[in-house]
Order: structure tokens, then C-alpha cells, then sequence
């Protein structure tokens, strides 16, 4: 008997995910960090250890405030500016590249900040998944208004994870770079824990996840991507009405529930397709497919390849990164 799971471990363990520290930021204001469009594979993120930064709005709203203990998660690469907030032209930074990170230091005498730096970063087509379904900016709060027990403890565990990166990028040890990326990607399962605990977010999949009366529909769909789900069946699981889950759905998610299922389907099948040398046939079948005929047009529809040549290039992928 396999052993059971819940939704969100399983989301991790199809995806493949690495996280990478790359720059611990020391500034005294004024100051500003700017970041173009990066990869669409990376979520950038931005963890603010002491000080105040903003981080401009991307649809020209007014900047959100980031305190410390707050962590900033920029999926897709999207373009983004972090400043302190004081409208004055910024004191220029010098970077000193150490043994496992880069420091980020300038002359200013004003209100200090320490901030951490980095990405984490997907592989197609994981990286569709988690682009489509976080929101563009997703601010993890270091303190809550009205925390639960559960978030508590969760804040607990990111706080203990941080200090554990602030002392390594304080010291120059061996294994220290492979210490700091998988300090990353522990952040990054907190982080998504902690956002799907709060009722603070905007809508995605942490929203989503926190729903707790959603939460059958959700690992149903996870854990037996194959099951012919139909909308009443996962209402049913919710023991709601139709329409109601799909209004909560859209609510809190901003997709429907079969957009949730089709993508899990296809993250199942690609990642089948790299791991395994199983047929189209059987593999469309684990995917939910009794068709492979289908099967394959949804897929080349979803992912712009068919099965065989998607199986080619991540193969093909996994070689170079070799």
C-alpha cells in the first residue's frame, strides 16, 4: 500500500524544482534594486531580513510595503523594482563576489536594509503550472493580524529556515553553495505552505489550498488525476452544489476546476514521458486518456509538441545540464 499524501507534497513531487540564493542585499537608503524580465521557468524571490523595502505595483498601484520576515515571490520571471521608498535618486551599489553568493553593498547612511535574494526555478511544463496558477506578485507575511495555531508554527519553521540561511551567507564554509540551494527549496515548500494557511493572498493556488471546505476536490484531483472527474463528482466530495464549487473555484483559483485537472493531467504525462520509456499508450492511460489519440492532441495543444517529441527534448535537456 502506498503511502498517503497530501496535495501540495504531491504537487512538489511532480515538479522539478531547484532553488538557488544568489545575492544578499546590505543597503542603507537611498537605494533600489531593479529586475528585468527573467526566465519563465523562475520565480523570483526576496526575503526581507531587517529594514523596510517597497516593491512597486505592477499595474502602477501604489508600492506594497515588505517588513522583515516578509518574503517576496515574482513567478515568471516578471520585471520588478524594489526601493526604499523615499523618492531620492539611489546611491549606486557595489557587489563583492564571495565563495558561495554575491554581497550587495552601498554608501547610503540612511535606514538600513538586509534582504536575501534569489529564484526558484521549474522545468517545463511544471513551469506552467505554478506560473498559471500563483499570481503574479505573492507576499508572504512574516506577522498576521490574527494567526492560527497552524500558521504559527509554520512561521516558526520559515523564521528557524532563515536564520539558517543568514548565518550561512554570513560564513564562507564548504558546501556551503549546496547548503544554500537546498535551504532554497525548503523555503520555497514553506512559503507555499504558510500562503495557503493565511487568508491574505490573492487569488491562485495558495488561495485555493486554503479553502478548506475545497480541500477533498483538491487532492482528489492531485493524488488520482486519472479518475474521469466530472465537476458534480467533486462537488459531491465537497458535498456542495455544483455551482457552488465552481464559483469557488473561480473565486479563489481564478481558473475553473477542469483547467486545474487538465494542467495536473499534462504535468503527470510530461513528466512520465522524461522519467519512464513507458508507450504513449500507457502513459495516456496514467494521464486519464483512454484515448491515445486524444491524449496526444491535447497534449501537443498544451505543451505545442507531440508525446514522442516532448520525450526527445527534455531528454535531450537533461543531457546538456549533464
Amino acid at each position: 500500500m502506498s503511502q498517503p499524501i497530501d496535495w501540495l507534497s504531491r504537487l512538489l513531487e511532480l515538479m522539478t524544482i531547484s532553488g538557488r540564493l544568489e545575492v544578499r542585499c546590505r543597503y542603507g537608503a537611498p537605494w533600489q534594486v531593479a529586475y528585468r524580465q527573467g526566465a519563465m521557468g523562475d520565480i523570483v524571490y526576496h526575503v526581507v531580513l531587517s529594514g523596510v523595502a517597497f516593491v512597486n505595483d505592477a499595474d502602477g498601484g501604489v508600492p506594497q510595503r515588505l517588513a522583515a520576515g516578509d518574503i517576496l515571490l515574482v513567478p515568471t520571471g516578471a520585471p520588478h523594482l524594489l526601493h526604499d521608498g523615499s523618492g531620492v535618486q539611489p546611491i549606486p551599489a557595489t557587489q563583492r563576489v564571495g565563495l558561495n553568493l554575491t554581497i550587495s553593498e552601498n554608501a547610503g547612511s540612511g535606514e538600513r536594509l538586509d534582504m536575501l535574494c534569489g529564484r526558484f526555478i521549474l522545468t517545463p511544463p511544471h513551469d506552467r503550472l505554478l506560473g498559471a496558477y500563483l499570481s503574479s506578485r505573492l507576499i508572504v507575511r512574516g506577522i498576521s493580524s490574527s494567526p492560527t495555531l497552524q500558521q504559527t508554527a509554520t512561521r516558526h519553521q520559515l523564521t528557524s529556515l532563515v536564520a539558517l540561511m543568514r548565518v550561512e551567507t554570513s560564513i564562507e564554509s564548504l558546501g556551503g553553495h549546496a547548503m544554500l540551494n537546498a535551504l532554497s527549496a525548503a523555503l520555497f515548500t514553506l512559503a507555499l505552505r504558510l500562503a495557503c494557511e493565511s487568508d491574505e493572498g490573492p487569488p491562485g493556488l495558495p488561495a485555493l489550498g486554503g479553502h478548506q471546505r475545497l480541500a477533498p476536490a483538491l487532492t482528489a484531483m492531485f493524488l488520482d488525476p486519472a479518475h474521469p472527474w466530472t465537476l458534480p463528482k467533486l462537488a459531491d466530495l465537497c458535498h456542495m452544489s455544483r455551482a457552488t464549487l465552481a464559483r469557488h473555484f473561480q473565486r479563489n483559483l481564478g481558473r475553473s476546476a477542469n483547467d486545474l485537472l487538465l494542467d495536473i493531467r499534462m504535468s503527470v504525462a510530461a513528466d512520465e514521458l522524461k522519467k519512464t520509456t513507458d508507450s504513449t499508450a500507457a502513459i495516456a492511460e496514467v494521464a486519464g486518456y483512454r484515448s491515445e489519440a486524444a491524449f496526444q492532441r491535447v497534449f501537443k495543444q498544451h505543451l505545442g509538441m507531440t508525446p514522442a517529441q516532448w520525450r526527445r527534448a527534455s531528454r535531450a535537456a537533461d543531457h546538456e545540464r549533464k
